[in-house]
């Protein structure tokens, strides 16, 4: 793959990734309104929700050029 076609993959993925991001935080926030929250569920949510954040700033550092002190 050249460069462009990476970073454009990587934008991409990105995208995606901050889209599956806001609908954990749709349903982690639907289930804490509903009167019996099932905490397991829950917790295994925000777990996913933890760990797509991680992968989305992984990317973004990729995209980041380094910077010489």
């Amino acid at each position: 793959m050249t460069e462009r076609t990476e970073i454009e993959a990587i934008e991409a993925r990105i995208a995606e990734l901050k889209l599956e991001h806001r609908d954990l935080d749709d349903v982690i926030l639907r289930l804490m309104q509903t009167q019996v929250v099932d905490q397991l569920q829950l917790q295994r949510l925000k777990k996913r929700k933890l760990l797509v954040k991680d992968q989305i700033s992984m990317l973004e550092r990729q995209l980041t050029p380094d910077i010489r002190a």
